[in-house]
């Protein structure tokens, strides 16, 4: 019983923390991780690439079309077969961001959504725990919903306590955040007239 209360506030907690961090965060972290891991030299190549054009583009434009015409060409078609590895580079790279992001967000539908309705059908009889006999009268029936013994908590509504009881944190530490970055710190003057022009300078 204790088991299966750490396992459901566990799934709900990591539920609500991909919710709160965001998934596309977490799909731009995990993909640079990826990539350093497993595809080192496509980042270097890229950087390299981009540095060499704008090494070719200045100058370039430091070189005369007319005074210096076959010098300006060739810096004309290396700045363009460069445009063109970089921007097939670019192709090649959305195409696996894209299939990494399907497979990624794949995992974590399975990992939060998914484990949870697997859980709730596998427990869907089973008590979470039982309520004191008395304490909430007719009420009994509502948190055994749907299938659970009278007089006990379901998974489902255990979940839903578990996602409420995360909810009013998340809110909490919100207010707690923004109330110690909002009020001024001890010592810390108002700026001067001189210092504000310093800053405008």
């Amino acid at each position: 019983m204790v088991s299966l209360i750490i396992t459901i506030f566990a799934i709900t907690f990591v539920t609500s923390l991909v919710s709160w961090i965001g998934q596309a965060v977490l799909l731009e972290f995990v993909y640079n991780l990826y990539l350093r891991a497993f595809d080192p030299s496509g980042s270097s190549k890229r950087r390299k690439l981009q540095t060499e054009i704008l090494q070719k583009k200045a100058e370039l434009l430091q070189t005369s079309a007319q005074d210096e015409f076959a010098k300006w060409a060739k810096l004309r078609r290396s700045v363009d077969k460069s445009l063109t590895d970089l921007n097939k580079l670019n192709g090649e790279t959305a195409a696996n961001k894209a299939a990494f992001s399907l497979k990624f967000n794949s995992v974590i539908w399975f990992m939060t959504t998914g484990v949870q309705f697997v859980v709730g059908w596998w427990y869907r009889k089973s008590p979470v725990f039982y309520l004191p006999p008395g304490w909430f009268g007719p009420l009994e029936w509502w948190f055994a919903l749907p299938f659970a013994p009278k007089g006990s908590v379901s998974v489902g509504v255990f979940q839903m306590a578990c996602k409420r009881f995360l909810k009013i944190g998340e809110r909490v530490v919100k207010d707690v955040y923004q109330k110690y970055h909002s009020e001024p710190r001890k010592g810390t003057d108002s700026p001067t007239p001189s210092k504000v022009v310093e800053k405008e300078l």
